[in-house]
């Protein structure tokens, strides 16, 4: 089973020490959300995850260090989905969807029937089959959202990192994307989850970590963690909660 492990990890750009001395231990099957305001370092944090960003501490995954191994071996175990991608070149649907085989692959190897079969069913769970004969660069940023998605998914990694999936997604496939990375859990995957939307974490995820300045100042059961006290402390805001296993967050007031 996969585990992926932040000892004291701390990020410095430039001058400014974005992420700092963060530890957590992420297991196989958790549906984990990254939470906090703009600026507090969870885009950072995820990519020192993937050894993407020089880093202070450790990231261990399955007991080695991320940093000592093949990035190709990364690629296959983690799937990573970038926040704000922009894409540069015509290509299909399809094939923007296929490069997510790209790990899987040796040099100058074709694509296998099991890939293609990854493939479809990556694109069947994303619901953008109907796009595939699509220019991906001519897709809504809706669109264009879901099919990057899809080829995360199509890595098929024990391992998925996501940078903010949700961003320009209307309300159903927002709904959509909570679903696909919940399912994936429940499937014995690792999900790890950069957003902002504290009633959609609440409903869906297994477990948050709160960044605020760097510094990780909350992490636990979604019900436990977002409480009044730290919605005030963190967001600066008052919020109206339900009632129920899982309450639904309405933010309601800015408070500074």
């Amino acid at each position: 089973m996969v585990e992926l492990v932040a000892e004291q990890v701390s990020v410095t750009l430039g001058r400014r020490a974005v992420v700092r001395s963060v530890s957590a231990r992420l297991r196989a099957g958790e549906f984990v959300g990254i939470l906090g305001p703009n600026g507090a370092g969870k885009s950072t944090l995820a990519r020192a995850l993937l050894g993407l960003v020089p880093s202070e501490g450790a990231v261990m995954l399955d007991g080695e260090r991320i940093a000592t191994l093949p990035r190709k071996q990364i690629a296959r175990t983690i799937a990573y989905l970038p926040q704000g991608q922009t894409l540069h070149w015509p290509l299909s649907v399809e094939r923007l969807v296929a490069l997510g085989r790209l790990p899987h692959l040796a040099p100058y190897s074709r694509i296998s029937a099991a890939d293609r079969e990854a493939i479809a069913r990556a694109m069947r769970v994303a619901e953008v089959d109907a796009l595939a004969g699509r220019i991906a660069t001519e897709l809504s940023g809706g669109e264009r959202a879901r099919v990057l998605l899809a080829r995360a998914l199509a890595v098929e990694a024990p391992v998925l990192v996501a940078d903010e999936p949700l961003a320009s997604l209307d309300p159903a496939h927002q709904l959509q994307g909570m679903e696909i990375m919940r399912a994936e859990a429940d499937a014995g995957r690792l999900v790890v989850a950069v957003f902002h939307d504290l009633n959609l974490a609440m409903r869906f995820c297994d477990r948050l970590l709160v960044l605020d300045g760097g510094r990780l100042v909350a992490d636990g059961n979604p019900c436990d963690v977002l409480t009044p006290d730290l919605l005030a402390e963190v967001y600066g805001i008052s919020a109206m909660f339900g009632t129920g296993e899982r309450p639904g967050i309405v933010p309601m007031q800015r408070l500074r």
